[in-house]
């Protein structure tokens, strides 16, 4: 690179002085001017250019300090000027000094030459130095961000599937009670349409279990099958009002089995805390930049002070935090009804 430089530096400076040349009348040839400039000029600072940068590449703390750059000019000026001064004498035939005179004539010579190019080829060696070191810097930056984030997905990775380790199982239990309850009953019948039911469900929960995301939609379907299983039990009194389907459920991602803990959650305090029937309800809403899923219950007199605590409702947010940072899982209590409410992102590109 410095011999690239530099030669291109002498091929512009014997130009000039062949131009010079030819102004005031003196003959001259390019290609002698060209290997004078290259051999008197460029070949110290080349020598310069290359040591200082080697230097600089094996203890950069000779510069780590703005004392230290200071000496190092300084060291420069009386190291490397006088050399090259004598190196340029000696090309020129100058240094056959007969008297005082003739030396301080030649002192005050070189004291005209090279202060400009060596002063300059410093800054710049020093400048090409502190740029390197800044982008290796930035270099280290990003490998170190770039590692940072391959380990925080990893660690979400691990996360999500911890969850979905506490969930299945919890789903499935859960289902089988159902069957057995039903066994437990004598009704032969139902049990065997519960097991063909448990089946499906557990067909699709398995298929899911392996994705990151579903659809709403298929969520959905989830929900009804869940029901019908769960109907088999409960018979009437199941009864579960559904608003707001549409093309949308089709397009928004959610977690896998995102919406049957929640209607789990609203049956077990719903239908196991009285005799009537169920008044469940699962709401569909578009809002701004969202899709609002609501699944509302009646609060019954036994439930407990600080509702939408447990374990499947904190599963569910976290795995809606690791989706998206954006969704949500949110619990309250309005009119005398527990609300769930979740809300997921519209993504619109």
């Amino acid at each position: 690179m410095a011999v690239l430089v530099w030669a291109a530096i002498s091929a512009l400076g014997a130009l000039q002085t062949y131009s010079d040349n030819l102004r005031v009348g003196v003959d001259s040839h390019y290609p002698a001017l060209l290997v004078t400039w290259f051999i008197e000029y460029a070949v110290p600072l080349i020598v310069l250019s290359a040591g200082l940068s080697l230097i600089l590449a094996r203890w950069p703390a000779l510069i780590a300090r703005p004392r230290n750059v200071v000496a190092l000019f300084f060291g420069l000026v009386f190291l490397f000027q006088p050399a090259q001064w004598t190196y340029m004498a000696w090309l020129r035939g100058y240094l056959h000094v007969g008297s005082f005179e003739d030396a301080r004539l030649l002192l005050m010579k070189m004291l005209l030459v090279g202060w400009f190019s060596t002063t300059g080829t410093f800054a710049a060696i020093l400048a090409i130095h502190y740029w390197r070191q800044a982008r290796e810097r930035e270099l280290a930056w990003q490998r170190s961000q770039t590692d940072m984030l391959n380990l925080r997905l990893a660690l979400e990775q691990q996360r999500m599937l911890a969850l979905r380790a506490q969930f299945e199982p919890h789903f499935l239990f859960n289902a089988l009670n159902a069957i057995s309850a039903l066994v437990r009953d004598g009704d032969r019948r139902l049990a065997l349409g519960g097991i063909e039911r448990l089946s499906d469900l557990l067909r699709y929960a398995l298929s899911a279990s392996v994705r990151n995301t579903v659809t709403v939609a298929a969520e959905l379907q989830f929900v009804r099958d869940y029901l019908d299983l769960q109907r088999l039990r409960y018979g009437d009194r199941l009864q579960m009002r559904i608003d707001g389907e549409g093309g949308l459920l089709h397009e928004v991602e959610c977690p896998p089995l995102l919406l049957q803990p929640l209607i789990e959650n609203a049956l077990r305090h719903d239908l196991d805390c009285h005799q009537g029937p169920s008044d469940i309800r699962l709401v569909f809403a578009q809002d701004d930049e969202t899709l609002a899923i609501r699944v509302a219950n009646p609060v019954s007199a036994q439930a407990s002070p600080n509702p939408g605590a447990g374990l499947g409702l904190a599963n569910t947010r976290e795995r809606l935090k690791l989706m998206h940072p954006t969704a949500s899982l949110v619990t309250s209590v309005e009119d005398g009804r527990f609300v769930a409410e979740v809300r997921l992102p519209l993504d619109r590109d």
